[in-house]
C-alpha cells in the first residue's frame, strides 16, 4: 500500500510511502490505532515511536522521522495513546503508567506479527514513557529520547493554576495545544509517585538523549538529568536551535537520521530474523549475541523471538531466562502439555495443571538413587498442581503421566550432541 505517511490521500509533505494502519488491544481491552511504516524489502530492524503529550502518531514529528527512519532501512510502529488521535477510551481516564501499559502493549503487537522492536523511541513525556517501559521491553536493543523531561512530573508545568484546582476539586479542564482536556487527581497523583531515576540507571543498555538548548517547554537540564542517571553505553546530541515540538521538517529528519545511525551499531550484522523468512522457517533454534551486554544472546525459533542471559550474580544483565532456567520450563511446558492431552483424552476433570521448578546442582552421594556415586550431579525438582474435581487414583496417574513427556525422557535417556562450524547445507 503506497499512501502518505501521515495516513492522508493528498500527502502535505513530500514524497510517500508504505503504511499501513493497524489496530490492536492495550491491558484493558481498548483498541488502540497505529501505523505501521515500512520500505519495501526487509527491515533492518523495528523501531517503536511515542509521542509527545497529547498529541498523536500523526504528528509532524512522528511523521517526519518515521519518514527518515523507513529511508533509513528501519520499519516503524507509531500509535496514539489511549484517548488520543484514531485510539478509543477516554483521555480524562488515562495518566502516565497507563501511557507505558500501551506501550508495551505496542511493543507486544509488534513482536508477535512482525519481530522485536530493536530500537525504542520517545519524544517529550513519550521519552519518559519509553525510560519507564524499558525493563518491560527486553528484548530492545536500544533507546532513543528526544525533547523528554527528567521526571514525568515536569508535565504539571503546562496545567498552569489548574493544578491546584485539580488538588482540590478532583479535576479540572486544562487547554494545551489550543485544545481542552480533562485532568484528574489520579493523574497528578500517578506523574508524582514515579522512581524515574532508579528505572534510567538499570536500563543499562544504548541510550541516545536528544534535545535542543532552547527547548522552552522541557528544559535542556532534564537532558542532563537523564544523561547523568543513565549507565554506558549513552550519547547526547544537541538539536541546536529546534523547538520541542520539532515543527521543522529538517530537525526532525536530522534527529531522525542520527538515531538511525547510531541504533546500527547495536543491530545485530544480518537483520533479525522475521515471520516467514528462511531462519524463521528453516526448523532450526537460532542463537546468537546481541552485541550488547555480557552475555545476551537473541533466540529464533520458527516465528518467536526472545533472549537468554545470566543474572546480574553472574556478570550478566538478567535480561532474559538463564539456560538452565529455559532447560526446566522446556520439561514444565512438556509437562502440562502432556498431562492435558492424557486428561483430555480420558475426558477427567482437570481444570488447570501448573507446573513449577527448580535446578540445583548436589554432590551425587547426596542421591540415593542415583547411579553416580562421586562429583556433582543435576537436579531438576519438579512440582506439579492439578485443579479440578480429580480423584485421589486419577491424581496419581496424572503424576505418573508427567514422567513420561518427551523432554523426561530425553533427559533421562544417553543424549549425543554434535559440533561443527557453519549452518547444515
Amino acid at each position: 500500500m503506497r499512501t502518505c505517511l501521515a495516513g492522508h490521500g493528498n500527502c502535505p509533505y513530500s514524497g510517500a510511502m508504505s503504511t499501513t494502519p493497524i489496530t490492536f488491544p492495550n491491558a484493558h481491552g481498548t483498541l488502540l490505532a497505529g501505523r505501521l511504516d515500512q520500505p519495501e524489502d526487509t527491515p533492518r530492524g523495528w523501531a517503536l515511536f511515542a509521542h509527545c503529550f497529547t498529541c498523536s502518531k500523526d504528528s509532524r514529528a512522528a511523521v517526519f522521522i518515521a519518514r527518515a527512519l523507513v529511508e533509513a532501512g528501519f520499519g516503524v510502529l507509531r500509535f496514539d495513546f489511549t484517548g488520543l488521535g484514531e485510539s478509543g477510551g477516554d483521555f480524562a481516564d488515562t495518566h502516565f503508567s497507563s501511557n507505558v501499559d500501551d506501550l508495551v502493549a505496542a511493543a507486544d503487537w509488534l513482536r508477535a506479527r512482525h519481530g522485536a522492536p530493536a530500537l525504542v523511541i520517545g519524544h517529550s513525556l513519550g521519552g519518559a514513557a519509553i525510560l519507564a517501559a524499558g525493563a518491560r521491553i527486553p528484548d530492545a536493543q536500544a533507546f532513543a529520547t528526544i525533547g523528554a523531561p527528567f521526571e514525568p512530573e515536569h508535565v504539571t508545568h503546562n496545567f498552569g493554576a489548574q493544578v491546584r484546582q485539580i488538588e482540590t476539586e478532583g479535576r479540572a479542564t486544562v487547554q494545551l495545544g489550543g485544545r481542552d482536556f480533562t485532568i484528574d487527581r489520579a493523574f497528578l497523583e500517578d506523574v508524582r509517585g514515579q522512581r524515574q531515576a532508579e528505572r534510567i540507571r538499570a536500563l543499562r543498555r544504548p541510550l541516545m538523549v536528544l534535545h535542543s538548548p532552547i527547548d522552552k517547554t522541557v528544559d535542556i537540564s532534564n537532558a542532563g538529568g537523564i544523561f547523568q542517571a543513565a549507565m554506558h553505553p549513552k550519547s547526547f546530541v544537541s538539536l541546536d536551535d529546534a523547538d520541542h515540538l520539532l515543527s521543522r521538517k529538517e530537525d526532525a529528519r536530522y534527529a531522525a537520521s542520527v538515531i538511525a545511525a547510531w541504533a546500527a551499531r547495536y543491530l545485530p550484522a544480518t537483520a533479525q530474523p522475521q515471520p516467514g523468512s528462511a531462519a524463521a522457517t528453516d526448523g532450526l533454534v537460532h542463537v546468537a549475541e546481541r552485541g550488547t551486554g555480557a552475555y545476551t544472546v537473541a533466540i529464533t525459533a520458527g516465528a518467536h523471538h526472545w533472549l537468554g542471559d545470566e543474572p546480574a550474580s553472574v556478570g550478566g544483565d538478567d535480561l532474559g531466562p538463564s539456560p538452565y532456567q529455559m532447560l526446566s520450563a522446556a520439561l514444565g511446558a512438556c509437562t502440562a502439555m502432556t498431562v492435558r492431552m492424557y486428561a483430555n483424552r480420558k475426558q477427567w476433570p482437570l481444570a488447570r495443571v501448573s507446573v513449577a521448578l527448580s535446578h540445583a546442582k548436589i554432590h551425587a552421594r547426596d542421591c540415593a538413587e542415583c547411579e553416580t556415586r562421586a562429583g556433582q550431579i543435576d537436579r531438576i525438582e519438579r512440582f506439579i498442581t492439578f485443579e479440578g474435581d480429580l480423584d485421589a487414583a486419577q491424581r496419581q496417574r496424572l503424576l505418573e503421566i508427567a514422567d513420561m513427556c518427551p523432554v523426561h525422557r530425553t533427559l533421562h535417556s544417553e543424549v549425543q550432541v554434535t559440533t561443527r562450524e557453519g549452518l547444515p547445507q
